[in-house]
């Protein structure tokens, strides 16, 4: 069973400086700036060898009719069912303000146990003159505690896995395959996501930049149970001039690197741009799975020809990268996504299989023989045997006598070889050159 321990406020208490203090990493993005956290953000944390999951949520305020305060609230809601125990936080700086007192009474109606957390008590006056107060919202006991610098958060989990059942369990992601969805801003990330859920996950709307942290969520399809990972909307380093947005793309950058097949998403009506370019090199140079999935195909006048003259044309400009598959799909319409996930499923196994040694022999060697690398200063190149090394992603090591001569387009001759006739699709191939 699952420990959940959820994390919520209004905005700028400091909930996701907490949920970094307790996940002991950098996950959540922190600023001054008001609502930076938007959707849930999940992370993993142990307590006297109580293991439990900590959910961090956007800042709650009643009554707005703002889009995103709005949706906040909806992520809110949901982490709350989760919860096993909500840690309520609120503003040792400013006291109890109409906000807290609001949002308490939403929090009544839980059936949950609350933990009233008053955040920012650094100083000995915030602890004992100001923290007291918030006994006044009549919500049990309340824990001063300085986020930032950790202090009272021992006390404060020793009361929070009194609530636990049993002792959790230790790493619940360990093992099971990570997918990150990328591309720009408005590329339609999220719809993606949530059109696959059935269920608002991540918040969507027409703004650039909606999503800003990486959200993962597990999903299961056909019996595969792998984590799906939102992120934000990548563009180039000139445009980003937001600190907000500039962790933003390196939490985006940091979940690719954590994932082992990438999802990246380009627009149809604008079809592939030089920043779709850099994210595809930045999954290439990662050795990553790739599936390329051309969304908003429902907004495009379209013969029977054009996805495939479409699909020619990407890839003749991504040579060589053009190994990864393209599915035309629709996240509004929910037009092929399914088959997009299958594909990605795909290209995991893909980028996890093994060849033996005496298969890729058999297969390589008549077409080294036939095809030998070209001579070099009079100097003759004899590949002896090939054979696959126990990496992440496929990686062939060619023993030769003069490796030191083979030449760039030869390499790409044996990598296309290999994807004819072992497949391949979808993930990167490294060959290396040793000498015999």
């Amino acid at each position: 069973m699952a420990n959940i321990v959820a994390i919520v406020g209004r905005p700028n208490v400091g909930k996701s400086t907490l949920f970094n203090r307790l996940v002991e990493q950098r996950m959540a993005i922190t600023d001054n700036e008001s609502g930076v956290t938007r959707d849930r953000h999940y992370g993993e944390s142990v307590w006297t060898e109580k293991y439990f999951t900590v959910i961090d949520t956007g800042g709650y305020v009643v009554g707005s009719e703002d889009t995103f305060e709005g949706a906040i609230r909806d992520q809110v809601a949901m982490a709350l069912d989760e919860a096993t125990v909500v840690l309520f936080v609120v503003d040792t700086m400013t006291g109890l303000i109409d906000l807290d007192n609001d949002f308490a009474n939403v929090l009544r109606r839980s059936k949950k146990p609350i933990i009233v957390v008053a955040n920012k008590a650094e100083t000995f006056e915030r602890q004992s003159l100001v923290a007291p107060e918030f006994y006044s919202l009549g919500m049990g006991e309340v824990f001063p505690i300085s986020s930032t610098d950790g202090s009272g958060t021992g006390e404060l989990l020793d009361e929070v896995v009194k609530h636990f059942e049993d002792d959790g369990i230790e790493n619940p992601d360990d093992g099971i395959p990570r997918i990150s969805i990328l591309g720009r801003p408005n590329s339609g990330k999220s719809s993606f996501l949530n059109a696959l859920l059935g269920k608002d996950r991540s918040i969507v709307t027409d703004i650039a930049g909606t999503t800003r942290d990486s959200i993962d969520t597990h999903y299961k399809l056909y019996g595969n149970h792998f984590i799906l990972t939102d992120t934000a909307g990548i563009r180039k380093k000139a445009k980003v001039q937001e600190s907000i947005e500039f962790y933003s793309v390196l939490r985006s950058l940091k979940a690719m690197e954590n994932s082992q097949v990438c999802i990246i998403l380009l627009d149809a009506e604008r079809g592939l741009e030089s920043q779709d370019m850099h994210i595809i090199a930045h999954a290439h140079n990662a050795k990553k799975g790739i599936v390329i999935m051309m969304n908003k195909w429902d907004l495009i006048e379209k013969s029977s020809k054009t996805s495939d003259q479409m699909k020619k044309e990407i890839l003749e400009r991504l040579a060589p990268m053009n190994y990864m598959p393209m599915i035309f799909a629709s996240a509004l319409n929910k037009q092929r996504i399914f088959q997009v996930i299958e594909k990605a499923m795909e290209v995991y196994e893909n980028r996890s299989m093994k060849i033996s040694t005496s298969k890729i022999n058999d297969v390589m060697l008549p077409i080294i023989a036939h095809t030998p690398p070209p001579a070099v200063k009079g100097k003759y190149i004899r590949i002896k045997y090939v054979m696959q090394l126990p990496t992440p992603s496929p990686t062939f090591v060619f023993f030769c006598n003069l490796p030191q001569y083979i030449r760039e387009a030869y390499e790409r001759f044996l990598k296309n070889k290999l994807r004819e006739n072992f497949g391949f699709e979808g993930s990167t191939i490294t060959v290396l050159f040793r000498k015999k």
